[in-house]
């Protein structure tokens, strides 16, 4: 059984079949899906879906994309929000510096910084998203060293790895680990300890490889393909697939506190 702890089925590519899909996972080898939020809508979203199906949680934030919208009244709307059982994480928020649509670099680091002060406030781990600020990302850290969290879709040096390993956070993995030009996210997984690796398929996001004719015609990953994420870790680890599912599942529950 998997634990596909980030997957945002809030996404309009699941418009079509999000209640079948999220409802047939535990038969289908899932055991635990967590969405996380991005803006306030998708955060109630999450949230919605953790109260209709068992095996799902939320996670509640602002991500770099929407994080011009984070005000006041939101971060009330989130802290009411975290107080839910079914809500794990404050996230996913982050910085990212590849999308030059994306709010300029001072605003994304006032509105993480802010989350960060949040999650520190309700004792809660944050989901962090690094794109092309790998610098600022770990200064963010650096200045909150109360918060513990995971960098989700990994994407940095073993390096920096090993510093946020140290500093008690988690790193997480997608499908970005099976592509066929992947150096990094390969050489971190083989060299952390395993006791810290989560494992994602960052749906819609993500697709791992080999892919199939019916990614080309959906053009959206699921949670049915954590699977393959796992797998590669089994090659990375010279373990048994099983092996890798029970400890990356036992990672997750821990990090989130699911019982």
């Amino acid at each position: 059984m998997y634990f596909d702890t980030h997957a945002h089925y809030d996404s309009s590519a699941f418009r079509d079949d999000r209640e079948q899909l999220l409802s047939s996972l535990p038969e289908q080898g899932v055991e635990l899906v967590l969405n996380p939020g991005c803006e306030l809508e998708s955060s109630k979203a999450a949230l919605s879906y953790a109260h209709a199906f068992p095996h799902v949680y939320a996670a509640v934030g602002f991500h770099p994309s929407d994080i011009e919208k984070l005000d006041d009244v939101a971060v009330e709307e989130l802290r009411r929000m975290a107080a839910d059982p079914k809500v794990k994480a404050i996230g996913e928020i982050g910085l990212d510096y590849y999308w030059e649509d994306y709010a300029g670099r001072e605003t994304q680091l006032a509105g993480l910084y802010r989350q960060m002060e949040l999650a520190e406030e309700l004792d809660l781990p944050v989901i962090f998203h690094d794109r092309e600020a790998h610098a600022d990302s770990m200064t963010a850290v650096r200045d909150h060293p109360n918060v513990r969290g995971v960098f989700h879709c990994y994407s940095g040096a073993l390096e920096q790895a090993r510093e946020l390993i140290d500093r008690g956070w988690m790193i997480s993995f997608t499908g970005a680990l099976t592509f066929p030009n992947a150096k990094r996210p390969p050489e971190v997984a083989a060299a952390i300890p395993r006791d810290r690796v989560m494992i994602e398929t960052d749906s819609p996001y993500m697709i791992p490889y080999p892919r199939t004719p019916e990614d080309k015609k959906f053009r959206r990953n699921s949670s049915l393909r954590v699977w393959q994420v796992a797998q590669k870790l089994s090659e990375l680890w010279d373990m048994p697939l099983e092996e890798v599912a029970r400890i990356t599942t036992e990672n997750g529950k821990r990090f989130f506190r699911i019982p």
